[in-house]
């Protein structure tokens, strides 16, 4: 039953071959025995799998049908899901139960999804390897000695170990697709709007979004639906109808334009990586694709310009946590400043006060100007290049990291090195497009990703050319050693 990508699931409980309770049952016990060695789940919900599950037999009993109606999957722990611990991969909310649903939890729980718990994840978000959880790190199923990615390495390893089918994630600055990359799966950030953020807690809010871990482009489809929509209480929250993506899975690939940027191809990428994106390059080609070099020349300036806005928006979305309201509280304070201090450098680690720092930083008053200010001028012109990249092709392709998967405890004596394996993934979230990455073939048994990016709100073409991709490859279909 492990094996099973969300669509055979859906298949299965149709034609009653096994019940919604059964399915999490194996699964629950599966993350029991297994999920010691990987650490990605932060909190397990048994009982109240159990009772979704219990329930989704008996709407379909009554003659409910629905792709996600009884379909087990695990929320990244920064949804807020009501009554159970939310707590951000951070020792500051640790103690912390949300009261209220997020959206994207509702909006899949009312469609009959099952929450098996919630998977670990880099503090607040911070992090491209899942080394800065509070928790601990989480390992790659691949090789137990690699990060899995980050900051939604929790969900992709959980995903990419079949502990379960897919799981929810989010994406700053590409933490759905690098992970995804890293494990082997297909993750899918949309265009910013297309998810609520609402009860989703902020790291950036200008660049956060939501989106689908799994194994498939066609799960990724099947979870992004029930996902996706307007919600009124998120004032980023864009009123654009959301196509059947399912149903847009089969178009013809002939003529399609898929533009390859020149920058993409420079000195930092493995070599190794780049054979594996011309095979894929070739791939599409047989499929009916058109190949057009272009050029994305303010790419360059895309990681200075994104690590002073995410530090910036970070600074002010974590000034909430100061030990009154709700989250840490240091014991005994002496006064407020006292209570501020401590419990911040208590409840937040190294690599959140790092940003805080660089973010208040950029935000000061001598400092805006030159730092924040200019950043956002770079924000626009990197908006700009993709605007006239998308009036010449179709889509654009490229490697989703630069390299695969580094040993734990690598980079931690040098942030800025984890910061440059961003490279790829960052512009799509300083203009807002949608990204994904799906499964390209392996470099020393590391799974390696290629990317794809399409106008706004075109979820569906990356969806539809990743799933013809896959009907000819078979790289999504392996799966790590002993899981």
């Amino acid at each position: 039953m492990h094996q099973m990508t969300l669509a055979e699931i859906a298949r299965g409980l149709a034609d009653k071959k096994f019940s919604s309770e059964e399915l999490t049952k194996v699964l629950l016990a599966r993350i029991s025995q297994l999920d010691p060695q990987l650490n990605s789940f932060i909190s397990l919900t048994e009982e109240l799998a159990l009772e979704q599950a219990k329930a989704a037999d008996v709407r379909r009993a009554n003659g409910e049908s629905g792709a996600l109606l009884g379909a087990p999957i695990a929320h990244k722990d920064l949804f807020c899901t009501q009554g159970i611990r939310t707590s951000c991969g951070s020792k500051m909310l640790d103690n912390f139960k949300a009261p209220y649903d997020a959206t994207v939890v509702s909006k899949l729980a009312a469609a009959g999804t099952v929450t098996l718990g919630k998977t670990n994840m880099d503090e607040f978000a911070m992090g491209s390897a899942n080394e800065s959880s509070w928790y601990g790190a989480v390992k790659n199923p691949w090789n137990l000695e690699h990060v899995p990615g980050g900051s939604s390495g929790g969900s992709a390893a959980a995903v990419a170990a079949r502990l379960l089918p897919a799981a929810t994630a989010t994406d700053t600055g590409g933490s759905i697709r690098q992970p995804a990359a890293f494990t082997n799966l297909t993750g899918l950030k949309p265009t910013y709007g297309r998810v609520s953020r609402w009860g989703m807690i902020a790291y950036a809010s200008s660049l956060d979004q939501g989106g689908p871990l799994a194994r498939t482009a066609e799960d990724c489809a099947i979870l992004l639906q029930g996902m996706a929509g307007f919600d009124p209480n998120d004032s980023t929250s864009i009123d654009e109808p959301v196509p059947d993506y399912a149903a847009g899975l089969n178009g013809s690939l002939q003529g399609l334009r898929i533009g390859v940027p020149k920058e993409y191809f420079g000195a930092g990428l493995d070599p190794r990586i780049a054979d594996l994106i011309q095979n894929s390059i070739k791939e599409l080609q047989k499929l009916g694709a058109v190949i057009k070099e272009i050029s994305l020349p303010n790419m360059q300036h895309a990681i200075p310009a994104y690590y002073v806005i995410a530090p910036a928006e970070a600074s002010s979305n974590l000034s909430r946590f100061d030990g009154v309201r709700f989250g840490h509280r240091c014991e005994d304070p002496k006064n407020l400043e006292d209570l501020y201090k401590r419990s911040r450098g208590e409840g937040f680690g190294a690599e959140v006060q790092r940003r805080i720092m660089v973010g208040a930083y950029a935000l000061s008053a001598g400092y805006y100007d030159a730092y924040y200010l200019k950043a956002q001028k770079i924000r626009r012109l990197v908006k700009n290049d993709f605007m006239a990249a998308f009036n010449e092709v179709d889509i654009i392709l490229g490697p989703t990291t630069p390299n695969p998967a580094w040993k734990l405890g690598a980079k931690n004596s040098d942030p800025v090195a984890a910061y440059l394996e961003d490279v790829y993934t960052i512009t799509a979230n300083l203009a807002g497009l949608p990204g994904l990455s799906m499964p390209a073939g392996f470099v020393d048994g590391l799974p390696v990703g290629v990317q794809l990016l399409a106008p706004y709100f075109q979820e569906g073409r990356l969806l539809n050319v990743a799933h013809q991709y896959q009907l000819n490859t078979d790289w999504h279909t392996r799966t790590p050693t002993g899981f």
